[in-house]
């Protein structure tokens, strides 16, 4: 075998990713009549509502409250608040032109990733622009950020750790911010000075984005004109971004063209910028607006769609928002023929001025991202604590179900698995203990490097321990539980899992997040890190069942730290290979009212995951076969004493009491390797 399969290769993962999502449009075409069209239509508005996380059926009261009023020349500056979800409220600025004679169209801004939010500089200019032009002007703290954010302060980031705390109870922080702008449409239209058959939406960057999903959804907006926001969902699988754009799933059932598509006939103005990112070119954006034109050709409103494209980096500057205040008259107004139209002059507020609260008075019943998480994922999770199972066939009725959708509804499925097959480097003996390297392909072109060690000379059939480690096979080797194994005569078999060891894509990280780029390009493409390492572990599973000189009855899995998520997906998951399995120092569940701590592989923060169950009612699933805990943490890191440990797994025991199997689980807050490894079996 040639040495290069075994050195490092940070490019295999994205490029397996990239493959796949070029391949689920390969055959794409537009629709050929318009009732084909609303077909399609209806199709993608409840495909994007289910990616994005349940939204209410009924939408709350408002209880708008104006906590402050600001008088300028011309018009004045509101400071108020209103609910979006029952305790989730929304810090806003409203910008009220006055002395205008009847009711006056409005435009909603939506921030992107500015230090203010709403408060920035560059999100002002553009409200200030587009009152003292006659619009009325709502502008909002996203879910998460400004006002919003748990210590509020300038450059405070939503994505990463923080915004993926949602991502486990089945919420997005998309679908957050595209509900909390569909309630601030339902603020506007209570206002009596708007006209609200004239409204409109703008944003830049991740406020482009939001603007983009709120127009194509909510057919109230008339104007929507996204910056510096528009490319292609093929485009994300090529570089970072940030977690409000992320739409799991996205690319199974969606181009981005397809969502611009969606605003037709109404007006659509899409701004670019020549020296943006790769995900927002004009080359890019071109590609989906070319798709999208074709429905509003087909709905004969080629008119009102429009790419704008300015020499400039990343922004909302002058010149483009110029072009926004012509592109709102004319469909607003229905004056001008929507050309840019120079700004007024203007001077932005203060920070502190634009405050609804100042520092510290926020009402207690202030819910934030992370608490507001908490709550969903409680919920679910009482559910299925409430559930009552009366005999162990009773569960394993409920257990088949849970695995049938684990795999299929919040893993994506598994592809087919491969003809076990791998390349073996020559064996290296040092110290008494054999080596070999091996090179597996659990899909094409994508390498699964895996590490064997037993003891040099080992007799009999050996019984084979798959040790999992999400930074790689060296650091599992390290770890003592693979000493010990080795001294009770067991295979060792520890894979670098795709994306992490030698496959580890460069720059990863994020804001805190081991593998924060890896982990949204899987979720564009409908499968979860965490369902594709238990792929790989059932494909390394599969070829050893092949293997001479193995005990197959003696198959056994060990996670170690956040690696024994994977261990309890693949023991719950196959159990027709998995004799036993083992954690070791591993998150014991999900639900948390903090962020995940720093180094939280957001790969494991699966969307919807708890809807089947927290990591207890997963780890029930290996029941009746031995299972193991040693030692837990909590979302944040801290580790469990003893009672507390059992607790978190009460459910865990409780099935396991059903099958009289009480014997072969294991729960320990410390528990030395030499002992884990005797509970293999």
């Amino acid at each position: 075998m040639a040495d290069n399969l075994f050195k490092p290769d940070p490019e295999a993962f994205d490029k397996l990713m990239r493959a796949q999502g070029i391949a689920l449009h390969a055959h794409d075409k537009p629709p050929a009549s318009k009732k084909e069209r609303e077909q399609r239509r209806g199709r993608l508005r409840e495909a994007i509502f289910a990616a994005m996380g349940p939204m209410p059926e009924k939408p709350c009261p408002l209880e708008a409250r104006v906590l402050g009023t600001l008088k300028r020349t011309g018009y004045r500056i509101e400071k108020l608040v209103f609910q979006s979800r029952p305790e989730v409220w929304v810090t806003a600025t409203a910008y009220v032109p006055e002395g205008a004679s009847g009711k006056v169209p409005a435009v909603l801004v939506v921030h992107g990733h500015w230090a203010g939010a709403r408060r920035d500089p560059v999100v002002q200019a553009r409200c200030l622009g587009l009152v003292k032009l006659g619009f009325f002007v709502l502008a909002v703290d996203a879910f998460g950020a400004g006002e919003r954010y748990t210590a509020p302060a300038r450059g405070t980031y939503h994505g990463a750790l923080y915004g993926s705390t949602l991502w486990p109870a089945g919420h997005t922080l998309l679908g957050m911010q595209v509900y909390d702008n569909r309630r601030a449409v339902d603020y506007l239209c209570s206002r009596p000075e708007v006209d609200a058959d004239h409204l409109g939406i703008t944003g830049a960057s991740g406020g482009g984005n939001q603007t983009m999903y709120a127009g194509a959804l909510d057919e109230r907006f008339k104007a929507v004109v996204p910056v510096c926001s528009v490319g292609t969902y093929q485009s994300y699988l090529h570089v970072a971004c940030c977690v409000c754009e992320v739409l799991p799933g996205g690319l199974r059932f969606a181009e981005e063209g397809d969502v611009l598509a969606l605003v037709a006939p109404r007006a659509l103005l899409v701004v670019n910028a020549t020296k943006d990112g790769f995900q927002f070119s004009v080359g890019e954006a071109k590609k989906s607006l070319a798709r999208a034109g074709e429905v509003f050709k087909l709905l004969d409103a080629g008119e009102k769609v429009r790419q704008a494209v300015f020499e400039s980096p990343h922004a909302y500057n002058q010149e483009m928002r110029e072009t926004m205040y012509g592109w709102m008259t004319r469909w607003l107004k229905g004056e001008g023929e929507g050309k840019p139209i120079p700004e007024p002059k203007h001077e932005v507020e203060t920070f502190e001025d634009l405050a609804c609260y100042p520092p510290g008075k926020r009402p207690k019943t202030f819910l934030l991202l992370p608490a507001f998480a908490k709550r969903e994922g409680a919920s679910l999770v009482r559910k299925l604590d409430g559930q009552k199972f009366d005999h162990a066939e009773d569960w394993e009725s409920a257990a088949v179900h849970m695995r049938t959708q684990l795999r299929k509804q919040v893993f994506g499925d598994f592809p087919k698995s491969p003809r076990p097959a791998a390349e073996m480097a020559k064996a290296v003996e040092a110290g008494g203990v054999r080596t070999v390297p091996v090179l597996l392909r659990p899909e094409p072109g994508l390498p699964l490097p895996v590490t064997l060690r037993s003891l040099a000379g080992a007799e009999g059939k050996l019984p084979v321990c798959v040790l999992l480690h999400l930074d790689g096979s060296a650091e599992a080797l390290k770890h003592p539980l693979a000493k010990a194994l080795l001294d009770k005569n067991w295979q060792v078999a520890a894979p670098d899992l795709r994306g992490t060891g030698l496959t580890k894509p460069a720059g990863d990280a994020i804001v805190g997040a081991p593998d924060h780029n890896s982990a949204e390009h899987a979720l564009w493409v409908g499968r979860p890190l965490l369902g594709q390492w238990v792929f790989d572990v059932q494909c390394l599973f599969d070829w050893l069942a092949l293997q001479p000189g193995l005990d197959r009855r003696r198959f056994a899995v060990a996670g170690i730290g956040q690696a024994g998520v994977v261990a309890i997906c693949a023991g719950g998951l196959l159990d027709d290979r998995v004799a036993s399995v083992a954690v070791i120092d591993s998150p014991v569940s999900y639900v948390t009212d903090q962020p995940y701590s720093t180094g939280t592989r957001m790969g494991l923060l699966v969307p919807g995951i708890l809807r089947i169950g927290d990591i207890q009612h997963l780890a029930a699933l290996t029941a009746p076969r031995p299972l193991q805990v040693a030692g837990g943490v909590s979302p944040q890191g801290t580790r469990l004493k003893d009672r507390d440990l059992a607790g978190t797994f009460a459910f865990t025991s409780r099935i396991y009491k059903l099958h009289k199997a009480e014997a072969r689980l294991t729960i320990a807050a410390q528990r030395r390797p030499e002992e884990v490894v005797s509970g293999l079996n």
